[in-house]
């Protein structure tokens, strides 16, 4: 099975990550560590185990020879904290990354060094507006910057022919007119995933026109007000959906440790198979080979 999306390069696991990584590689379970700004890319880079190994790439010494992957991007929460207050994530290994900061340049080469090769996607990257600032000239202001940033960074994943791996909250309708136009101009679906999925069916299926996976967590188990879960996934097809923990946030109820891990993707798993009353083991079977085509891993 693969997580396709978690955060071993974040504050939880700066202590174990080397260990997390070691026993969940035993369950075969592999994962894609997901950068939120430049630091964490970094870190999700080097625990691919490629980053700091010298050129030429073709003899990059490897940690893990297989089952570890990395993504790079600019979260939308980065694009934007300082115009909020008090919203930062005290998980980042880092301060913050200050748009003014942002150099796409910077994430070219890290996708283009010696650690590239573990390079499997860009992202996470979109648009936020759970958290956002009063005043019509701020929210202007705000939705703005998100949305040159992640205009920015999709024009660098179809430079580098590298898959989306989205971050939408509370943006649902932009995120869709913006997709839309694009796929309108470029004439072609787009290769991503929307993810840690929490929308209508109907937007959940004006992603799946435009060619996108959709991307489940432990979130499927909350109550939110406006979604049903159980509907979505029962109508998404089992060949557009992927599996992610979003480690170490959204832990499943049925994982004991309050910190989530990749090696309890498996808890998504089962419940996207009771919901559609399908077996474990075709779904597992199915999101891997779903994760494997998008990401070419």
């Amino acid at each position: 099975m693969i997580d396709t999306h978690c955060h071993l390069n974040f504050k939880a696991f700066e202590k174990d990550a080397d260990e997390v990584i070691g026993r969940t590689l035993a369950e075969n379970i592999w994962m894609i560590n997901v950068g939120s700004q430049l630091e964490t890319s970094k870190k999700a880079v080097e625990l691919a185990g490629a980053f700091n190994a010298p050129e030429p790439r073709s003899i990059v010494a490897e940690k893990y020879p297989q089952g570890v992957f990395a993504a790079i991007g600019l979260h939308p929460g980065h694009v934007t904290g300082h115009l909020l207050k008090n919203k930062l994530d005290s998980e980042e290994l880092a301060a913050q990354e200050s748009v003014k900061d942002f150099n796409i340049d910077d994430y070219r080469r890290l996708a283009l060094g010696p650690g590239g090769r573990r390079v499997v996607a860009i992202g996470e990257i979109g648009l936020d507006y759970y958290y956002r600032p009063k005043g019509t000239a701020r929210l202007e202001e705000f939705k703005n910057l998100q949305k040159r940033a992640l205009l920015a960074q999709m024009d660098l994943a179809k430079e580098l022919n590298l898959p989306i791996i989205f971050h939408c909250r509370s943006a649902h309708s932009d995120l869709i007119r913006i997709l839309d136009a694009r796929y309108q101009i470029l004439d072609t679906s787009f290769r991503g995933v929307v993810h840690c999925f929490a929308g209508t069916w109907k937007e959940a299926e004006e992603y799946l026109k435009l060619g996108l996976y959709i991307g489940f967590t432990g979130i499927i188990f909350k109550q939110i007000p406006g979604i049903d879960f159980k509907e979505v996934i029962k109508k998404t097809p089992l060949d557009k959906i992927l599996v992610e923990t979003d480690a170490p946030y959204l832990t499943p109820p049925a994982a004991s440790p309050e910190r989530n891990e990749p090696i309890f993707v498996k808890y998504i798993a089962e419940e996207i198979a009771k919901i559609k009353k399908l077996s474990y083991q075709e779904v597992s079977e199915t999101t891997t080979l779903n994760a494997r085509k998008l990401f070419g891993i």
